[in-house]
């Protein structure tokens, strides 16, 4: 037990032997559920539990969690509200940038956390993003289709909201609508503040469970946690990505801070098949991902003390340390850190928040880089 309470290290992108090492690590104990942390063991998560005979989904349904051509192919087929989409070889993307019916946003099929997405509103736009994404996938594991096409897909005017819940038997149970309450307009699509509960009429609130209830089911997900992002146009609401996993890393704190329950224990519970007891109004909680502003490499914080001490102000967690390197998307995938607020009413929390970044200060150097061409051998 002592082992398995320290951690396993396995290789997530050897998927055979990973599962190898996984499951003869847990021979001899009483597994009664498996849960993925994030994107990158979602399909390993699900492949263990289903080798163990726990509640799982099929192999189908979460391969369309993290390719966004097969996601986007499957919900149209189903009915659901689907962006007009195309998928494109990164090869020859200048054959088709004249032909690109603008705004529109291009994508890499399997990347997460907003990397490498991009909007573009005109030709050039358009041949600078194939430019970048081709790049960041060089820089990546990506192989195969994956790394050689894009997802290009219209662009979705309007607000953007996060919904978290949990499958149970085929069941969705709401945990929590997030508003995002500053635009996300691009040219990337950087996550910034999440607050709840939402300030959305309750008709537009059912009408966004619904359509994530919907797009499961085009999937053909029935158990497990879900994580939906999605936005609400004139012409209806749209998901823009359905993940089968939690909320992602420290912003599963809200769903403690409002609901008065740790996440982790609300979905095990909905594994083991035991409908979560919540409660009926949730509390206003917030969460600030400090963005990545500008390259460079991180010298030191100032005003975190400050910021600290703001009403209602939670905690402050910082993530990157100093002498780091911070990488700002298309290309960067990380946060500063996070700020957390919980206040009596939503303006609240959404103040503190604005307030204690505006007292962060985060200083940073210039990278130089030795150009190869000139560097002598």
């Amino acid at each position: 037990m002592s082992e398995i309470a320290q951690g396993v290290t396995v290789d997530f992108t050897d998927r055979r032997q990973a599962e190898t090492i996984i499951l003869e690590s847990i021979r001899d104990l009483d597994i009664k559920c498996v849960l993925a942390t994030d994107d990158s063991c979602v399909s390993l998560s699900n492949q263990i539990a289903k080798t163990l005979n726990l509640a799982h989904n099929q192999s189908s349904a979460t391969l369309l969690t993290h390719r966004k051509d097969l996601a986007r192919k499957a919900a149209q087929m189903f009915g659901c509200n689907t962006p007009k989409y195309q998928v494109l070889e990164l090869q020859h993307f200048k054959q088709y940038s004249s032909s690109v019916t603008y705004p529109v946003v291009v994508k890499p099929l399997c990347l997460s956390a907003s990397k490498g997405v991009i909007r573009a509103d005109n030709e050039q736009q358009f041949d600078a993003a194939c430019e970048t994404i081709d790049f960041i996938l060089s820089e990546s594991d990506v192989t195969g289709y994956e790394r050689n096409h894009v997802l290009v897909e219209g662009y979705l005017d309007g607000p953007e909201f996060a919904v978290d819940g949990i499958l149970i038997n085929g069941n969705f149970h709401l945990l929590a609508i997030f508003d995002k309450p500053e635009p996300l307009i691009g040219p990337y699509f950087e996550e910034t503040y999440y607050l709840t509960p939402s300030q959305l009429t309750e008709s537009n609130q059912l009408a966004l469970i619904e359509s994530v209830i919907q797009y499961c089911d085009a999937y053909g997900l029935a158990h497990g946690p879900i994580h939906a992002e999605a936005r609400i146009t004139k012409d209806g609401i749209f998901l823009i990505e359905l993940a089968a996993r939690t909320i992602g890393g420290q912003c599963g704190q809200l769903i403690e801070f409002s609901l008065q329950q740790k996440l982790e224990e609300i979905v095990i519970q909905g594994l083991c098949g035991i409908r979560p007891n919540l409660l009926e109004n949730s509390l206003s909680a917030g969460v600030l991902m400090i963005p990545v502003k500008k390259p460079g490499i991180l010298k030191r914080i100032e005003g975190l003390t400050a910021a600290m001490q703001v009403e209602f102000v939670k905690d402050i967690e910082i993530h990157i340390q100093e002498g780091y390197e911070l990488v700002p998307l298309p290309e960067g995938s990380s946060y500063l850190g996070f700020i957390f607020a919980q206040a009596p009413t939503y303006k609240q929390t959404f103040d503190a928040l604005k307030k204690a970044h505006q007292m962060l200060n985060f200083v940073t150097q210039a990278i130089w880089r030795l150009n190869p061409s000139t560097s002598s051998t």
